[in-house]
């Protein structure tokens, strides 16, 4: 039984997938998640043939506009999801008003999880942006049933522990130029590692969530791209488009050995 071709196509379109590409393999699958291009890198990715199924039974789909809340700091923390396109920043607000960008998450990443009942933080869309929904219950009983996806909750989890040390180094002993080439060399070793474009680096978030990240004023961030440029280290096509001229030497910047 074959799927759909104009639900199909409409779904990948959201997905960003390529038509064509996609349109071959979907002859052999009949489950909503079969076209999914996000899947060889989110937790699903162990999961093949009938247990696909019972996933696609649990998830839903979820579509944000830029700017659009996905949940709130302090909200019941009843969903849990997986960023199939686009870019969603994390953040905390402080008592006096002042914000805190703990992260950026782009196709694949994992975010949801809570140890209260509220969630610990905000997330917001960045740019327009298509999520994954599962809810709590349902993903336990899913974790319950496939070990082997349980098994990808942990790596992630872990990915996200080493991701939060270094940003506790990035903060707490860099310069602001060695801050910029720590974000930039993340975001491209990211990109790379999900198949997306690198030449240039396309940047979803402005200046101020940068800075708000970096622990920078925006005027810092912007004046340490024009010393990375000036440096000879990237060019910048447009303010959201960084080509990498020399990686070793953005390297050796954010290690501190200039």
């Amino acid at each position: 039984m074959g799927l759909d071709k104009s639900v199909n196509e409409g779904r990948l379109y959201r997905l960003g997938v390529n038509l064509p590409e996609a349109a071959a393999r979907a002859e052999s699958l009949v489950t909503p998640c079969g076209p999914c291009r996000v899947r060889p890198l989110a937790i699903c990715s162990a999961l093949t043939g009938e247990e696909i199924q019972h996933l696609a039974a649990a998830v839903k789909s979820t579509h944000l506009v830029a700017g659009q809340s996905l949940f709130n700091e302090g909200d019941p923390a009843t969903r849990v999801f997986v960023v199939t396109a686009g870019t969603l920043r994390l953040c905390k607000l402080l008592a006096d008003g002042r914000r805190q960008v703990t992260g950026f998450l782009t196709v694949s990443d994992f975010l949801g999880l809570a140890n209260g009942e509220t969630y610990a933080y905000s997330a917001e869309a960045v740019s327009n942006a298509s999520l994954c929904q599962f809810y709590k219950n349902e993903l336990r009983a899913l974790l319950d049933r496939f070990p082997q996806m349980e098994r990808e909750l942990f790596s992630e989890a872990n990915n996200e522990l080493a991701v939060a040390q270094e940003q506790m180094l990035v903060l707490g002993c860099k310069f602001a130029i060695e801050r910029l080439s720590s974000f930039l060399l993340m975001l491209w070793e990211k990109a790379i590692r999900q198949g997306l474009p690198t030449d240039p680096l396309v940047l979803a978030m402005g200046r101020p969530d940068i800075g708000d990240y970096l622990g920078l004023s925006t005027e810092t961030v912007s004046r340490t791209f024009s010393e990375l440029r000036q440096e000879g280290v990237i060019s910048l096509d447009s303010p959201a488009r960084v080509r990498m001229l020399d990686i070793d030497r953005l390297r050796d910047i954010a290690a501190g050995l200039r």
